[in-house]
């Protein structure tokens, strides 16, 4: 209320550094609220309260991979991936179907091939779409995103 206090979050601090630089600027108050990971300085009367930090292998927060890199190795993606892949090739496939069956006479043999190929290439879908779930659901049941 009268600006003589603060908190401050110790996620990338050393909460013990922390403590020494501010009582040496003169600061007598200290809350430690380790479990919310803050801790509230002022310049009322000296006191303490709260449990301190643990001490911490390293000052400074873990880091966390970028989250275009996670999500380069999350199967969910691996397996919409596939699903797109295929189901653009089956299209590719219709597509080339419908072209060479306006040229039929020159390539009439190769019709019943490319046939079979779309299917193979839905199967490859449906099989990219059947990870893609099962990968969310396991996802899902190991507590991850």
């Amino acid at each position: 209320m009268d600006g003589t206090a603060f908190d401050i979050a110790m996620s990338n601090h050393d909460p013990v550094a922390f403590e020494a630089a501010a009582r040496e600027v003169g600061f007598l108050g200290f809350g430690f609220y380790p479990r919310s990971g803050f801790i509230h300085v002022d310049l009322g009367p000296a006191r303490q309260w709260g449990e301190r930090f643990p001490v911490w292998a390293t000052a400074f927060a873990a880091e966390i991979p970028l989250a275009r890199e996670v999500l380069a190795d999350s199967r969910t993606i691996k397996g919409g991936g596939a699903a797109g892949v295929a189901t653009l090739s089956a299209a590719g496939v219709e597509v080339a179907q419908s072209v060479l069956t306006e040229t039929q006479s020159a390539v009439l043999p190769l019709i019943p091939y490319l046939d079979t190929l779309r299917w193979v290439f839905i199967a490859v879908a449906l099989g990219g779409i059947a990870v893609t779930i099962y990968a969310r659901l396991d996802d899902w049941m190991r507590g991850r995103r």
